[in-house]
């Protein structure tokens, strides 16, 4: 979810600063960069089950292998929760997921380079310690009430109040999966005109990528239950985000937005103070109830922007959402798909132009329906396999026009040939799963855990 708290700072005093903090994030072109994010379910090959944090083969013992190669550890408290390395950082999701945050590169080449040693390295430890990696977006097996916690701080407060605002807040903390890419934009108008496609066209991403068709060992209904787990776990911070499209959107919309979502916490002195429900608007005043008199820092702005669930986040750059976990060869087409599709102005303005009359009543209708259909999904007359095709044409022409060539003169656009496939096939890969469930592993989840282990 995010990094460590940070304390301190300038006090903010004035709503313009929070808008000038999200326009610093703007960029030539010439240096956007391309961050993945992938993380992943750890499992104990004995018995299929998560690892505790602690013991000789759990949580930590991974993290403290992993610093042979270099990793540098960052602690809450005194506890390792994550490491470091430059630009790069791994952390743990709530339910010991375990996130590879990828440095900003500038080709899919390098970041799918990134992903390759990434998986080398944890395969390594974790073979060392009788655990697998399972890449999908949701636990398939596993209750709950079987996740064992990780000891960061802000997650205590974040279980506390999950409950209070929606059914399935703990499964999104403990039993979710996704990856991610982040992306630059240039100035406000390229922002907006980003987030408008990104936004608009996230389902076609939930379809593709759909990874998570089984709940506690069986088919739960869904071929992306993570994309519907979202759905249930807090209005005021999750979804479509309507005035995205509507005029008037920009940086200071967004802060708007922002302002309006409860807080969870506000870190001081290495200590979280829980302030979930509260308003950073009095905050800003200096009358926040859980910290009488105090002003925020950018650092407590910073804080607040992680703590939204939209299925595109606005930060210094823009975070795509809406995909499952998945195997190697998906984690490499995320950031394709999207930069194809952004980082080209000519495919940028025809992605714009295509989506640029959907209305509030249709986006909200797909977003609710592809969870359950994938590529089925009928919008406007057509099979949502069609319109991905199209999708999928205009971002493999815009990674042809970037002409990032690797080492052996190859450019970006092989790594979309897996969503190619995915795309005529017009089946989902949660699809295909279930096909082997009731096939080749006879109503058994158990052989998922070989098939599909990193």
């Amino acid at each position: 979810m995010s990094a460590p708290s940070h304390s301190g700072g300038v006090p903010i005093t004035d709503k313009r600063q929070l808008v000038e903090y999200l326009a610093s994030g703007s960029k030539p072109r010439s240096q956007w960069r391309i961050g993945t994010e992938h993380e992943k379910f750890v499992f104990r090959r004995d018995d299929l089950r998560r690892p505790p944090y602690e013991g000789d083969a759990g949580i930590h013992a991974l993290l403290t292998g992993l610093q042979r190669f270099g990793w540098q550890g960052v602690y809450d408290a005194d506890k390792l929760i994550g490491l470091v390395d430059g630009a790069a950082g791994i952390s743990l999701e709530p339910g010991g997921q375990f996130e590879l945050s990828g440095a900003p590169v500038a080709t899919i080449h390098q970041t799918c380079g990134e992903v390759h040693t990434h998986l080398r390295q944890v395969r390594e430890v974790s073979s060392e310690l009788g655990l697998g990696l399972l890449g999908l977006g949701f636990d398939p097996q596993w209750r709950r009430a079987d996740v064992p916690r990780m000891p960061k701080r802000r997650y205590a407060i974040m279980s506390r109040y999950m409950p209070k605002v929606g059914s399935l807040g703990l499964d999104m903390m403990l039993r979710t999966c996704t990856v991610q890419v982040n992306l630059d934009f240039a100035d406000e108008a390229d922002m907006v005109k980003k987030f408008r496609v990104s936004l608009a066209l996230q389902p076609l991403a939930v379809a593709l990528f759909a990874a998570s068709p089984f709940t506690e060992g069986k088919p739960n209904g869904f071929v992306s239950y993570r994309s519907h787990v979202w759905t249930d776990t807090d209005p005021d911070r999750c979804g479509i985000l309507p005035f995205v499209f509507e005029p008037g959107m920009g940086f200071e919309r967004y802060v708007d937005y922002m302002l309006d979502v409860p807080m969870y916490f506000v870190y001081r002195d290495d200590r979280y103070t829980d302030v979930a429900g509260q308003s950073f608007r009095d905050f800003l005043k200096g009358k926040l109830p859980g910290l009488p008199g105090a002003l925020p820092t950018m650092s407590d702005w910073s804080d607040h922007l992680t703590t939204v669930f939209p299925e595109v986040r606005l930060k210094k750059f823009l975070e795509m959402r809406g995909a499952d976990g998945g195997p190697w060869r998906r984690l490499c087409a995320l950031p394709a798909l999207w930069t194809g599709l952004l980082y080209d102005q000519g495919v940028l303005d025809q992605a714009a132009a295509l989506v640029a009359d959907w209305t509030h009543a249709e986006h909200a209708a797909l977003r609710l329906a592809v969870p359950r259909q994938g590529l089925k999904t009928v919008f406007r007359g057509r099979p949502l396999k069609d319109w991905a095709l199209d999708v999928m044409m205009l971002a493999r022409e815009g990674l042809r026009r970037r002409a990032a060539l690797d080492t052996t003169k190859d450019d970006e656009r092989i790594y979309l040939d897996t969503l190619f496939e995915i795309t005529e096939s017009g089946r989902t890969p949660a699809e295909t799963l279930l096909e082997e469930y009731e096939t080749r592993w006879g109503g058994k989840i158990e052989p998922l855990y070989d098939e599909q282990a990193y």
